[in-house]
């Protein structure tokens, strides 16, 4: 029985979800249909680009929701409790590493090329925003900038044992223990300030 739906905002998160278990290659029309339970019409007429479509809103969708809960809180808020909330929605978003980075596995595929800006701008954004965080508690740029890389690098890597694992305790211990070195590292660095 297909689905019925509304609005855009209704069919992204299933079509999403889509994608990030299967990959873009392996998200045929036929496969996005049976798990969303929408019919083609339905898909083609919120989406008439295809699947090309699908995989661009799906893209914007999550880094609209990374802009609003992860960058602009590291950039505009008080460094050490935005620091705090990027750990609590990371774990949030992920599932506690139960779902993959749907942007870290289009970048692992053919997909790459095809949405290189979007994919890069995201790891951009992210490592910029955190290293901007890690400024403004007192630590120079050039650490900053060494923590940020290595964090969102951990985080990903964290998603991806974690999957491959069946551990989600795997991202969460990844996430407590990124959490507290980044902490030590901040009040090491502020001790004489």
């Amino acid at each position: 029985m297909t689905r019925t739906v509304f609005e855009k905002s209704d069919v992204i998160p299933l079509v999403t979800e889509v994608f990030r278990e299967l990959g873009y290659e392996g998200a045929s029309l036929s496969k996005i249909t049976a798990r969303t339970r929408l019919s083609k019409g339905s898909l083609y007429y919120f989406f008439p680009g295809g699947k090309d479509e699908m995989a661009a809103e799906i893209l914007a969708h999550v880094d609209q929701w990374f802009i609003k809960n992860i960058y602009e809180p590291l950039e505009k808020n008080e460094p050490r409790s935005a620091i705090a909330h990027m750990w609590q929605e990371v774990d949030t978003y992920f599932q506690s590493g139960q779902r993959i980075c749907l942007i870290g596995a289009f970048a692992l595929d053919e997909t790459r090329d095809r949405f290189a800006t979007v994919i890069r701008q995201y790891f951009v954004r992210w490592i910029e925003a955190f290293s901007a965080a890690l400024v403004r508690t007192g630590i120079s740029q050039e650490a900053a900038d060494q923590i940020s890389e290595e964090t969102i690098a951990s985080i990903q890597g964290g998603l991806v044992l974690s999957r491959a694992l069946h551990d989600e305790s795997y991202f969460e211990r990844t996430l407590a223990n990124l959490a507290q070195r980044v902490s030590t590292y901040i009040s090491e660095n502020n001790s004489g300030h």
